[in-house]
This record gives structure tokens, C-alpha cells and sequence, in this order.
């Protein structure tokens, strides 16, 4: 490859140069063959089509581009076409790898790759400028649409083309485009956040999803946001006019920069996830006979926790809504008037019900979009207007929001379908403050005396938000799915709750004995005495184990023969941070650098990402902080960052893999990572590590770096003074370990990937997710290989993936040779008090038999027998 790509100077000429970026190394070739024939070879056309690799197979790469751009540079800039997806974003890359004084002379182009690059090829080699050379690229289509006499119906982005660019509209129209990031893209709260912000001022405004091409809605309207479809990675056109029209798009960026003020967790749903079922509104599931005494339903285990109770069921009155005209218009629009403040009035009590619980504002603000449908005019408009044509309020209003809700499921996202459970419970709730119907036999909260399981077809998020926990222990529904607001809010509340049980749940009688299970998602019917009794016990013991860990969470982990164990905290924003300091962590074992690329509009800099690392290591106040580098690839991809389709995502380019192929990218980090290591105890840990050559590459960067920034008198830790790592994520890792302990300073075990390539299991996949048990005798032996080869070249070993927050699994690691464990902060107490209950002895012999058993199951056996609970 030509070196010239990392920026070093090209020879330069007199004219634009034109860079062709396709999936296809054969067609930029082509498209390049042809325009140099019309424009003759004095134009610099240079193809980067194609993947770096022998054989130049399908995909697009960054560095090629950035290389290619370099070979045409010219004294007036260079226009880079590009054919589609990924290739836009790897140009998009290759500009970000360019030196400052170069950026601002490349632009990427639109235009069709083959007519636009004919078109410009020409005017290049006329001389012109390269704001003129881009116009006639956009325009390339222009010439065959009059030949075929279908110039009126180009498409809209072509016939903008043909117009001057860039350019405010007369009547003051100004425009913004914005890459969405979310993970779950403009869903219900950050739609909702979108439309309040748009409501704002005083101005004209529209949103479109250029991605999809779906829209223009107005951003005022929650339905016509939401029903854009927009995803992560979409890009969107917004287009306001108005006194304010500037304000509002300056609003939206901003709003758009600080991620909808989305958490860096926002979006995550249980692992355990199946298709949701689902039933009309309004009508009645089909019943067979009631599941009999000792029967055990299953579904999806929304919220954990074991619950004992009777059957409580709370079911809707059947909605009849009428159908005969209303002749006074005005009375009915003054019926839906006090309707909608009615239920306006609910929503706002069951937010504050929520808002009220500590650090629960995030779920809170699920009632923001139920706000927002209330005033939505894209609902409000169409039943005012049926009602001045003649219907009665109801059936003005479930007509309106019937075809809204139509238009929310013709989505293709299943999050964002799923949102349409909301926008019915608001029709529901509307329609009873119109018809006077109610649940039947009425909320728990009314009987406080009496503690039970809610039964029912499915509850809305104000269902929920009313259930007093002390009186519901536990919620049970045949439908509904764990990315519901129903489900995210039993989780808030504390309550154990399992969806998607199907109509036999239904079927089951009132006052019904239940004993459920929030984590593993069953539900027993009429369980035997001695069940309810285990079960509660259980609980009990749970709730009396947790609140003294609670008490001690802050102090040491200390073994009973007096060996200190870090319990460190996992974390991916510096939210998580201080929530690990507040429940007690020794430190950060794992710092998942993702969300600040996650959040970035563009590549983060160097010096926004050492602000960031830094200002998380001021929250830790000298705790130890184990950053790792970045790990994405095509299986978590980034905004920006595209990667071709993987036909294994899981097995591709990612972790250090993607870092070594973009060294440039892996410096930045590495450079930042040691600024804040000069001041702070910090430790780097590199990600997904298979070779031994990796780990060498790795730290020659790493040297690179730091003689780089001492050289340009920037403090730097001394050499060896800060502590570097490799995670053992692969099972060749952990048993080459005794070659790899020698180069580094420590090791991290994840066990959920190496749960996954050990077993040979997707983790996302329920038909064979009992198989990827992490406390497995072969996970075991690949964890003790790891630790043995580290303490014997006197380095150490932690774990930071989900088997660490295992209570049960605690002493086995420790008996493996594990002297730091990294969780959640939610399991930082239980974790240390389990360490605490450990004797290293025992622990190393109870080690010794797992590793030898034949399955999951017989080592949690074994563990719970020696802990006197099996």
C-alpha cells in the first residue's frame, strides 16, 4: 500500500482530483476506464474499489480511500464519489485520517457514482473549482433523464441538484442533516424529546428519513416522528422556516449531540428474548381449560426475582365503542377536551409515582411520550375533524388512533413496533374516561391487605406505575415482551414479572396459589406446600443475605484466611461509574470505551477522548481504572463505522483486530489512555487478544505512543509504570496463556465470550442458549490455564464478564487462581460477601472437582452442596 495514505504529502497538480469509492474493485476500475476516455488522461481519476486484500474481494476500506485520495490530490481539492452504504461511511473515515489543512479541500459527493463521475471528469479538466465540479456530478443524471423525457420525475435528490446548492430557500427555509446514533434510533423518548424540543420555538419544522426516504412529518407530531422508522445509523433531513428557524435546528443538533440525553444503557432488554405475542386491542384471547395443580407455564422472564402469591386477575372491561353520529359537534369536542385532561391527569400522577423512586427519572420519562400523544395534533386533528363531520367523540378518537397505530406497525423495527402497546393504552385510556368503563375488579392498590400476583392479557405502563409494591408480588401476563414499557418499569419498580405466557395464564382461577420466577421466566400453578415453602424461604434468606451485604459493600473483601480480593465494577459511561462508587466498588475493573465513540457525531479526538477518561478517573478519586480499547466490529458497529456484511460477525474483525487494521484509530486512543495514566492509576487492557503477535504489535503502539508524547513534552507515565493487559476472550488465548503472561502485566477473562467460542453457542440465541453456561467444566479449566500461566510468570488474573457477579460461582474462580473480579455495581455487595464466606483452601479443592465433572448443572450441584444449600 502506498504510505501516502497516513497523510504524507502527494505530488499535486492544477486541478481537481476525483477519487471512486465501490464495494467492487472491478466497477471503480470501469467507472474510472470511462470517464478518463470522455475527459481525456489528464484529470487524476483514481479507484478505490474493493477490499485491501489479495484478489480485491467485495467490501470497502478506509485506509484504501484515504490512499487513493492522497494519488489525486490537486491543488483545488479532491471530489470523492461513492457508490453506497458502507462506502459513504468509509469515506467519511478516510477524510478523518487526513491532516487538518487537507480536510477542508476533500468533499464527498453524492452524486451517482458513473454519470457523476463522467460529469465531473469533465469539468475538472476544464479547470473548474471544486464546488463547480461537484454541481455538475450532482447534475450527471440530467442528461439522460431529458433524453428520455422524464425530467420532471427525477428523483428528489437529483433535481435538488440541478439547482445551486447550499443555499437557504426564499422564504427562509434553512435545513439540517443528522446521523442518528441511538442504539434503538429515534424510539418513544427520544421521538419524544425530538417533538418537545421542535415545540419550542417559534417556527415551521419537518423531519425526513433520507435512509428510508419516508417523511416529510412534522416535528411537532410524535406519530409522524416515530413513524419515520428511524434507526441507528439513519440519516435524517430537517427543514424548518419561521422567525426561529435557525434556533430550532441549532436545538436539534444540540439536542441530537448530547444523544437525546439517551443513558449509555438505554435500550438494553434481557437476554432472554423471544418474539412477543401479541392481540388486538379489544378483543379476547382464545382460552382453553386452566392449567391443572403442579403446572409450570413458561415465557420471558421481564424482571427477576422469585414471587409467591394468589392469582389476582385485572382485566378491561370490553370496550364497546359507538358507532351512531352525535348532533352537537360541540359538545362532543368538549366530551374529548375533558377526556384528554382526564387521562392527561393519570399520566402525570403515574409519572410522578415513578419520578419518586430514587434514580428512576429515566424510566419516569416513558410518560413523556404519553404526554405527547394527548397533544398530538397527527391524532387530535383527524378526530376533531370527524367530529365536526358528524361521529360522537369515541369513535372520532379510536378511529384516529386506530390509523395511527396502523402506520407504527408497518415498521420494520421491532422495538419501534412495539410501541404501539403504548399508543393503545392511551387509546384505552381516553375511551374509558369517555365511556365510563374501568378495570374490573380494580387495581391492588385498593385491597393493600391482601398480597398477590397480577394476572392479565397485558398492562399498560400506567397499569404498572400504579402497582403498589408492597401489594403486588409479582406480575404475570399472557402477552408482552421485554422491551415493553410495561417490563422496563416492573424492573424499576422491583416488582418480578413474566410476559408472554399465552392465553392459558388467563385461564388460571382467582386466588389461584403462584409461585414465579422473574429470572428464569416460570410461572407454577397451585405449587405444593413444600415449593411455597422452599420458595420463600428462599426469598427471605435472599432479602436478609442482601441488605447485610448492603451494610459492608464499601468495606474490603477479604477471604477467611485473610486474602484480599478487588471487587471492581464494570462500566460504560461515567454514569456507571459513580453508581459503582456509590455501591461500594473498589475500582473499575472494566471501563468499555465504546460509548464514547457511541455518542460522538465523528471520530472522537484524542484530546475529547483523554477529557473523557479523565474526568471518569476524578469520579474514582485514585481508585485503580482499567480502560480498554475500543471493541467494536461487525458485530457492534459504529454510526460512523460501518463494516461490510460478515457472514459471522462474532468470528470477524473486531477488538484488537479492527484496532491493529486501523493503527491510526488504535494511537489516538492508546495516546489518550496515557495522558490521563501520568496522573491517575490507570491500567490499558486490549480486547479480544488470540496471538501472541497481536499482543506485540499492540505494545509496540503503545511505545510508539508514549516516546511520541514525551518527545512533544507531554507527561507520560514512566515505562512500566502503568500496568497493561489483555482480556482472555478466546479459548486459543487461554491455552497458549503461559506465552502471552510474559508481555503483559495482567489478564481479564471474559467469560462471556469465552462461554460463547468455548461452547460453540450464540449467546443472543434461545433455541441453544442452556448450553452456554459460563460455570461449565470446560470454561472452568480454560479460566484456571489462564490464571495458573499468570501467577507463574507473577502476574495476576481477574474476570470482568457475567460469571464474576455469580454469587454461587464465586469461590470456584477464586479457587482457580482469580484475585479480582469485575460486575455490575448492582452486584458488588452480594460479590464481596460471597468472597468473604470463601477459605482459599477449600475453595482450590471444591475447583479441583469441578473441572473434572461432566456438565453445568453437576457443578452448580456440587458448589451448592458445599455450601449447604444444594
Amino acid at each position: 500500500m502506498n504510505p501516502h495514505w497516513l497523510g504524507l504529502p502527494g505530488q499535486g497538480t492544477a486541478m481537481v482530483g476525483i477519487v471512486l469509492a465501490s464495494h467492487s474493485a472491478k466497477l471503480a476500475d470501469g467507472v474510472a476506464e470511462l470517464a478518463s476516455q470522455m475527459a481525456g488522461p489528464d484529470v487524476a481519476l483514481v479507484a478505490a474499489g474493493g477490499l485491501d486484500q489479495p484478489g480485491r474481494p467485495l467490501g470497502t476500506d478506509a485506509a484504501l480511500i484515504a490512499d487513493a485520495i492522497d494519488r489525486a490530490w490537486g491543488d483545488d481539492g479532491v471530489l470523492v464519489l461513492m457508490d453506497l452504504g458502507s462506502a459513504v461511511l468509509s469515506a467519511e473515515l478516510a477524510v478523518e485520517l487526513l491532516p487538518d489543512e487537507r480536510r477542508s479541500k476533500v468533499l464527498l459527493c453524492e452524486a451517482p457514482l458513473v454519470e457523476g463521475a463522467v460529469a465531473a471528469a469533465v469539468a475538472a479538466r476544464l479547470g473548474e473549482p471544486l464546488s463547480a465540479v461537484a454541481a455538475e456530478a450532482r447534475g450527471g443524471l440530467a442528461g439522460k433523464a431529458a433524453q428520455l423525457g422524464t425530467a420532471s420525475s427525477l428523483p428528489p435528490a437529483a433535481a435538488a441538484a440541478l439547482a445551486e446548492p447550499a443555499k437557504p430557500e426564499a422564504d427562509g427555509t434553512v435545513e439540517l442533516r443528522l446521523v442518528i446514533r441511538n442504539p434503538l434510533g429515534l424510539h418513544a423518548r427520544p421521538a419524544a424529546r425530538f417533538v418537545q424540543t421542535a415545540g419550542r420555538f417559534d417556527a415551521t419544522t419537518t423531519a425526513e428519513n433520507l435512509t428510508m426516504h419516508t417523511g416529510p412529518a412534522s416535528a411537532r407530531s410524535l406519530n409522524g416522528v416515530a413513524t419515520l422508522g428511524v434507526l441507528q445509523g439513519h440519516e435524517i433531513l430537517v427543514r424548518a422556516s419561521g422567525r426561529q428557524a435557525e434556533q430550532v435546528l441549532r436545538a436539534l443538533r444540540d439536542l441530537a449531540e448530547r444523544n437525546f440525553d439517551e443513558p449509555a444503557a438505554a435500550g438494553t432488554i434481557p437476554a432472554q428474548s423471544i418474539p412477543a405475542q401479541s392481540t388486538p386491542a379489544g378483543t379476547a384471547a382464545e382460552v382453553t381449560g386452566p392449567p391443572g395443580a403442579g403446572a409450570v407455564l413458561s415465557g420471558i422472564g421481564a424482571s427477576p426475582g422469585i414471587a409467591t402469591g394468589d392469582a389476582v386477575h385485572l382485566r378491561s372491561a370490553r370496550i364497546v365503542v359507538p358507532r351512531e353520529p352525535a348532533a352537537d359537534a360541540t359538545a362532543e369536542l368538549a366530551r374529548l377536551d375533558a377526556a384528554l385532561a382526564a387521562t392527561e391527569r393519570e399520566v402525570r400522577a403515574a409519572r410522578d409515582r415513578v419520578a419518586s423512586r430514587p434514580d428512576r427519572s429515566y424510566e419516569a420519562a416513558i410518560f413523556d411520550a404519553h404526554l405527547l400523544f394527548l397533544a398530538d395534533e397527527a391524532l387530535l386533528a383527524p378526530a376533531r375533524r370527524r367530529i365536526k363531520e358528524g361521529a360522537n367523540a369515541a369513535d372520532a378518537w379510536d378511529t384516529a388512533v386506530t390509523e395511527a397505530a396502523a402506520a407504527w406497525r408497518q415498521l420494520t423495527d421491532p422495538y419501534q413496533r412495539e410501541r404501539v402497546r403504548d399508543l393503545e393504552g392511551i387509546r384505552s385510556q381516553v375511551l374509558t374516561a369517555l365511556l365510563g368503563t374501568a378495570r374490573e375488579p380494580g387495581a391492588l392498590r385498593e385491597r393493600p391487605a391482601r398480597t398477590g400476583i397480577i394476572v392479565a392479557a397485558e398492562l399498560t405502563p400506567a397499569d404498572t406505575a400504579s402497582l403498589d409494591p408492597a401489594a403486588v408480588s409479582g406480575i404475570a401476563t399472557a402477552y408482552g415482551g421485554p422491551a415493553s414499557h410495561a417490563a422496563i418499569l416492573a424492573r424499576a419498580l422491583g416488582i418480578p414479572a413474566v410476559l408472554g405466557l399465552g392465553p392459558a395464564v388467563l385461564s388460571i382461577p382467582e386466588g389461584t396459589p403462584l409461585l414465579l420466577d422473574g429470572r428464569s421466566g416460570t410461572l407454577m400453578v397451585a405449587p405444593a406446600r413444600a415449593d411455597l415453602a422452599t420458595a420463600r424461604q428462599k426469598a427471605a434468606h435472599a432479602a436478609r443475605a442482601a441488605d447485610s451485604a448492603s451494610r459492608l459493600a464499601a468495606e474490603p473483601a477479604v477471604t477467611v484466611d485473610g486474602t484480599r480480593i478487588e471487587v471492581a465494577a464494570n462500566a460504560g459511561s461515567a454514569d456507571d461509574v459513580r453508581r459503582a462508587v456509590a455501591a461500594g466498588a473498589d475500582g473499575i475493573g472494566l471501563l468499555r470505551t465504546e460509548f464514547v465513540f457511541l455518542t460522538a457525531a465523528s471520530m472522537p479526538t484524542e484530546d475529547e477522548q483523554a477529557a473523557v477518561y479523565a474526568d471518569i478517573a476524578e469520579i474514582l478519586r485514585d481508585r485503580p481504572l482499567i480502560i480498554r480499547t475500543l471493541d467494536v466490529g461487525a458485530d457492534k458497529p459504529l454510526p460512523y463505522l460501518l463494516r461490510d456484511a460478515e457472514p459471522n460477525p462474532a468470528l470477524g474483525q473486531r477488538g484488537i483486530r479492527l484496532g491493529l487494521a486501523m493503527p491510526g484509530l488504535l494511537r489516538a486512543q492508546v495516546r489518550a489512555i496515557l495522558r490521563v495514566a501520568a496522573r491517575h492509576p490507570v491500567k490499558l487492557m486490549f480486547p479480544m487478544v488470540t496471538t501472541a503477535d497481536e499482543v506485540r504489535a499492540a505494545l509496540d503502539i503503545v511505545g510508539d505512543a508514549r516516546r511520541s508524547l514525551a518527545a512533544a513534552g507531554v507527561l507520560v507515565p514512566a515505562e512500566g509504570a502503568m500496568e497493561t493487559g489483555i482480556m482472555i476472550e478466546v479459548p486459543a488465548a487461554a491455552l497458549c496463556a503461559p506465552g502471552l503472561a510474559d508481555a503483559v502485566d495482567f489478564f481479564s477473562v471474559g467469560t462471556n465470550d469465552l462461554t460463547q467460542y468455548t461452547m460453540a453457542v450464540d449467546r443472543e440465541l434461545a433455541s441453544v442458549a442452556g448450553l452456554g453456561d459460563a460455570i461449565h467444566p470446560a470454561v472452568l479449566a480454560l479460566i484456571g490455564r489462564a490464571a495458573a500461566a499468570a501467577a507463574a510468570a507473577g502476574r495476576w488474573t481477574g474476570v470482568c464478564g457475567e460469571l464474576a457477579a455469580d454469587p454461587l460461582a464465586v469461590p470456584l474462580l477464586l479457587g482457580l487462581g482469580v484475585r479480582e473480579l469485575s460486575v455490575n455495581a448492582g452486584a458488588v455487595a452480594a460479590v464481596k460477601a460471597a468472597v468473604r464466606a470463601t477459605d482459599l483452601a477449600a475453595a482450590r479443592e471444591l475447583a479441583r472437582q469441578a473441572v473434572g465433572l461432566p456438565s453445568a448443572e453437576s457443578v452448580r450441584e456440587l458448589v451448592r452442596r458445599a455450601a449447604g444449600t444444594g
